[in-house]
């Protein structure tokens, strides 16, 4: 069998249950092959060895099973960064590097001589952390999350990455040793009643503990917003990556609550509010 007729072949069995079919086909048969996208096709007419044959099969099994391509292949690209990702943690997705981008455009303008102290809390693979972390090599950035294992793979990002991120273990808030200028969170926010109509791939194998956010989906966001002042420096911000749906309301309850000075809703590419920006009253001196 050629590598072409792996390829097609891939594809074909994979179209019955996988969008973007050919794309996985390639991504499968290079990860099979352990090769770039240029030795693939420079190689299509070539014989594809037996040794790929059995573990390009495994590959295209677990992926008709629904599993998650990222966890396959064993990473995921976010904000031009390649991140390890594997069971225990949430693949990191598109509609977060708006929390990203929102984070740095609030760094570059209120710290433009001086260096922040950066909060990630529910971190997970680290994929925000460490995003801001290359950004910003001289912030202090810490990155909390209630999960050992989840923090195991963030930690192998950092090492990946070369950046200082100071990784803690605990529940949202509680492990920070300081107060805060951003705290920059990604938390469950799906409702119950969403839950069974997730996707296979999500449902089956993303970390439940990770997506859902309870009966209105909002348990876990509400409870940092009220911890969060005690967290946070004079005048600190919290970015809040919500669904759209419930942007308006968590706005208004926030402002009602009375530390913050604004609730702002910021959209994401799909012109969709994505994120909640919150903005502590200044005490003055």
């Amino acid at each position: 069998m050629k590598v072409k007729e792996a390829l097609h072949d891939t594809a074909k069995k994979l179209a019955a249950a996988v969008e973007e079919a050919p794309l996985e086909a390639e991504l499968l048969l290079m990860h099979a092959m352990d090769i770039d996208r240029v030795g693939l096709y420079v190689g299509l007419e070539d014989d594809l060895p037996s040794r790929y044959k059995s573990s390009l099969s495994r590959l295209v099994t677990r992926r008709l099973a629904k599993e998650p391509s990222a966890y396959i292949l064993g990473h995921r690209e976010f904000y031009g960064l390649d991140f390890y990702v594997a069971p225990g943690v949430l693949i990191p997705r598109p509609e977060t590097e708006t929390l990203v981008e929102e984070s740095v455009a609030y760094i570059r303008s209120n710290f433009p001589n001086d260096y922040p102290v950066i909060a990630d809390i529910g971190t997970g693979s680290g994929a925000v952390a460490i995003s801001l972390a290359h950004l910003f090599p001289k912030a202090k950035v810490y990155a909390t999350d209630i999960s050992a294992q989840a923090l195991d793979i963030a930690t192998l990002n950092c090492i990946r990455h070369g950046v200082r991120v100071e990784l803690l273990e605990g529940d949202l808030l509680a492990p920070l040793p300081q107060a805060v200028d951003i705290i920059a969170a990604n938390l469950p926010y799906i409702r119950d009643d969403e839950m069974g109509g997730l996707s296979e791939e999500i449902r089956g194998y993303e970390p439940r503990v990770a997506l859902s956010g309870g009966e209105d989906g909002l348990d876990v966001i509400r409870r940092l917003i009220i911890d969060a002042p005690g967290k946070l420096r004079n005048g600190g911000a919290v970015l809040l990556e919500i669904a759209p749906s419930q942007g308006e309301a968590l706005a208004s309850w926030s402002q009602g609550l009375g530390p913050w000075e604004r609730a702002d809703l910021v959209k994401d590419c799909s012109g969709v509010g994505r994120i909640l920006k919150l903005l502590l009253t200044k005490r003055q001196p």
